[in-house]
């Protein structure tokens, strides 16, 4: 038997991979989620940086005194003291006040797009793409724009005014229907619910259709076969919607400005108050901190509530 020329030799050492390389090579073709890491972390690891470095940011400047912009920097804790004493009661009512009204529109958000989605999942047969194009349509104006069109509406001379003094159901425009918390909700609502309606949409379309018809066949009616199939199957969406919504509500800044008036006015409004009006960025700065924090707080304590549940479901 002839001995291999160099040309096999060379070929076969390209087709061996090296020992040192083996198993990295393994591990990147056994797991899938390795490999997706792989792919997003170039743009995963920008993100944490910027998050990070922009919460870090927030979390020394609260730890500035008044007069330190400009200034050698000094550390103290009065900014979280004002918060926590008898000073801070209209920063904590701000904050109670905004907890509240984000879950007021919660449960308003997914009270609307919970039978959109319904709808489009189960009873749209035909040009879905259509539907989920018409949706997205507001997302083409810009937030501030379609904020603000609800003046339009609901205005002194808006819309609703002038229909009720043509049609004689009222003497004179009805001043009450802006600068509230429920016109706040009102256009939060309409500002978020599509943000609800696709993740809902998503859950409720990959539901197993046999697992309703096996429902049928053991002698469920439509009422009792939602609630007791489709809506459990749906909730990942439901409350990834939910958490959502609450987040993003419970800081915003330009709906209670435009519509709040004294009785609407939420945290965010006065985070930028301090930062422009009073030039006090430490204290914006602090407030924010324990905004974020009692945001954390209660998505984590909604998240324990709701684990807790499915594992006494589970015992039961």
């Amino acid at each position: 038997m002839s001995a291999p020329s160099a040309t096999d030799l060379a070929a076969r050492k390209r087709r061996t991979p090296h020992a040192s390389s083996g198993w990295a090579r393994r591990l990147w073709l056994r797991y899938e989620a390795l490999r997706g890491l792989a792919l997003l972390s170039p743009a995963l690891a920008f993100m944490i940086v910027m998050v990070t470095a922009s919460l870090a940011t927030l979390a020394v400047v609260s730890f500035w005194s008044d007069d330190a912009i400009g200034a050698p920097h000094v550390y103290t804790l009065a900014n979280y003291r004002t918060l926590l004493g008898r000073e801070g009661d209209i920063y904590r009512a701000l904050l109670l006040r905004s907890i509240a009204m984000a879950g007021l529109t919660t449960v308003a958000v997914i009270a609307f797009a919970y039978p959109m989605a319904y709808l489009m999942a189960f009873h749209v047969k035909r040009h879905k793409a259509l539907w989920l194009i018409l949706i997205t349509i507001p997302f083409w104006i810009n937030y501030l724009l379609r904020v603000a069109s609800w003046k339009v509406i609901l205005g002194h001379n808006g819309v609703i005014n002038s229909l009720l003094l043509g049609i004689g159901a009222i003497d004179q425009p009805i001043d009450a229907l802006l600068y509230n918390k429920g016109a706040v909700i009102l256009a939060l609502t309409h500002a978020w619910a599509a943000f609800a309606i696709l993740p809902i949409y998503v859950s409720l379309e990959k539901i197993d259709r046999s697992l309703l018809e096996a429902a049928t066949d053991l002698g469920d009616g439509p009422m009792r076969r939602f609630v007791r199939v489709t809506l459990p199957l749906s909730m990942p969406g439901v409350l990834g919607a939910a958490m959502l919504v609450f987040v993003r509500t419970a800081g915003d800044y330009v709906t209670p400005s435009l519509f709040g008036g004294s009785s609407g006015t939420m945290i965010g409004a006065l985070i930028v108050s301090l930062f422009t009006e009073q030039d006090n960025g430490p204290l914006a700065s602090a407030v924010s901190v324990v905004m974020m924090l009692t945001l954390a707080a209660c998505v984590c304590a909604f998240a324990f509530v709701l684990d807790a549940r499915r594992r006494l479901r589970a015992q039961a």
